[in-house]
């Protein structure tokens, strides 16, 4: 926890808890998913920290992903959603890189 200040008075603030999650995109019935940081709190296409990958639903390919930017927000605590995880998996197969995904 956090002490925040504010108007002279301390304050105890919960840390932010991150998801690594899908975010859709697209037209109706072409769907297209952003890999997003978000707070857990939001909406699902709602406002997130940062794009991380982009995700084609209806054929499976994985359009762009940072690997990197992932690792580092999985260092930071971030949780991946399973679907995030298998995608990550797949990216590793296609590149060969190493994103661990505990």
């Amino acid at each position: 926890m956090n002490t925040v200040v504010r108007n002279g008075n301390e304050q105890e603030r919960e840390d932010m808890s991150v998801k690594i999650r899908l975010s859709r995109i697209g037209k109706v019935s072409h769907p297209y998913w952003r890999i997003v940081a978000v707070d857990a709190r939001k909406k699902r296409d709602g406002e997130h920290l940062e794009d991380l990958g982009t995700y084609c639903g209806r054929s499976g390919l994985i359009l762009a992903i940072y690997p990197e930017r992932i690792q580092e927000w999985l260092g930071h605590g971030a949780e991946c959603t399973p679907t995030v995880k298998r995608i990550i998996r797949l990216a590793n197969k296609q590149a060969k890189q190493n994103v661990v995904v505990s």
